[in-house]
């Protein structure tokens, strides 16, 4: 019977972790290594990198991180940050990456997600596509950390990602990121329900409730979250965390 990967998305801010809400007020949790070690206990099904300050400051995620984290890992990880190159997608395939996740180059020059399919293949290539509402509360597709919008509507952008080979999207919702109240379903499922490629939910998830409702009401491939795998209680402490028990999702 069929179940969604569940999925630790951990920033990067260079080489050590944070967490944001809202793609804001980030906070310190601890270094990317360590939690590899952690999750591998756990057998967490795949692991998400992404170094959220790479492409403002014009930069490639660290490929000595990379490294670093394919020698530790043991399960599937992708990487995401500054990929704005197809020789940048070499190197980080090379460095132990099994899939690299391409935001703001996505936004801003669509057509290099064409480019890259051609050359690594659609199962290398994700994208992840941040959606956040304007003040007339209408869902655009923004990049840079959130901070530059484009024209571009959710279901838009989705389907130009699918039509340009992309293997799977990465939904996050920028409004719900690290509140812990829950996905953006109804964003979710618009997406999920007419796109044939994988998709994973992100932005919101707070505990195994949220899980089910994103495969559930969202219709999501795969389920991923930060602030669930990193923090523990309603003080939010820093503790590196994963689902004791695999989740049940019909029952």
């Amino acid at each position: 019977m069929f179940r969604p990967r569940i999925i630790p998305v951990l920033l990067l801010n260079q080489d050590h972790l944070v967490k944001s809400t809202r793609f804001k007020n980030y906070n310190y949790i601890g270094d990317p290594i360590n939690a590899v070690k952690i999750f591998n206990e756990f057998k967490a099904d795949e692991l998400v990198f992404l170094d959220i300050s790479a492409s403002k400051n014009k930069r490639l995620i660290n490929i000595q991180l990379v490294q670093e984290i394919g020698e530790e890992a043991n399960m599937p990880f992708c990487v995401g940050g500054g990929i704005t190159k197809l020789s940048d997608i070499a190197q980080l395939i090379a460095a132990g990456a099994e899939k690299v996740i391409i935001g703001s180059e996505a936004a801003i020059n669509p057509g290099f997600i064409k480019e890259a399919t051609n050359e690594f293949g659609t199962s290398t290539i994700a994208v992840c596509m941040d959606v956040k509402s304007s003040f007339l509360k209408k869902q655009k597709v923004w990049y840079l950390n959130a901070t530059e919008s484009t024209k571009y509507t959710p279901l838009d952008f989705a389907k130009l990602m699918e039509d340009n080979g992309a293997g799977e999207l990465i939904i996050q919702s920028v409004d719900n990121d690290g509140r812990m109240a829950g996905y953006d379903l109804p964003l979710v499922n618009e997406i999920s329900s007419q796109v044939k490629i994988p998709t994973i939910a992100l932005g919101g998830a707070g505990n195994i409730q949220h899980l089910k409702e994103g495969y559930l009401k969202g219709h999501a491939t795969g389920l991923a979250a930060g602030s669930m795998f990193v923090y523990i209680g309603s003080h939010k402490g820093v503790l590196i965390n994963y689902l004791e028990n695999r989740v049940n999702f019909y029952d």
